[in-house]
């Protein structure tokens, strides 16, 4: 067996071993406010500073506008508002995370981003039930690691979600808006 063991042979703590064969996916961790979440790294194509963006008229509170990357004209949603966080404030910390979901890229900005980890499926827990007090639909799951507890986002699952429709199929559900 494989295994990539971690740990410090001073220390007499027994080394974390990691099965290489046992699947693991890699997160992009952020942070909105106290609470630290991962997405699948496999969705973000790039990070970068908060940039001003153009609003649009009647758009929902948590869509801050578009920006023009590169040639492409993409959505920006603040999740902080998004999740009902609070009031964000932008800032030297705050970042933009551009995903590239089904065949849109959509703008994602939080206050900040910590690291990438890979987590096995024995790190990773069933999103919690709450019954019907809370939505937990957008959640895949929560990750462990340490004395870290990440909440897992299903990214496609939320931009696509009929209150955001970001990321809907056909173009034609957005231009008959």
């Amino acid at each position: 067996m494989n295994h990539l063991a971690t740990g410090d042979p001073d220390s007499g703590s027994p080394p974390q071993a990691l099965d290489a064969a046992e699947p693991t996916r890699e997160y992009l961790t952020f942070r909105l406010g106290d609470e630290e979440y991962g997405v699948d790294i496999l969705k973000v194509q790039e990070i970068r500073g908060y940039d001003a963006v153009t609003k649009i008229p009647d758009a929902p509170e948590f869509v801050k506008g578009v920006i023009n990357l590169r040639g492409t004209i993409m959505p920006v949603v603040d999740m902080r508002l998004r999740f009902h966080l609070g009031e964000a404030v932008y800032d030297a910390y705050t970042v933009m995370i551009i995903l590239q979901l089904e065949h849109r890229k959509v703008g994602m900005v939080v206050d900040s981003v910590s690291d990438v980890l890979r987590l096995s499926d024995a790190q990773t827990l069933p999103p919690p039930e709450f019954g019907g007090s809370m939505d937990t639909r957008y959640i895949s799951g929560l990750g462990s690691v340490d004395e870290r507890l990440l909440i897992l986002v299903d990214i496609e699952r939320l931009m696509a979600s009929e209150d955001m429709a970001l990321t809907s199929t056909t173009d034609a559900s957005q231009s008959a808006h």
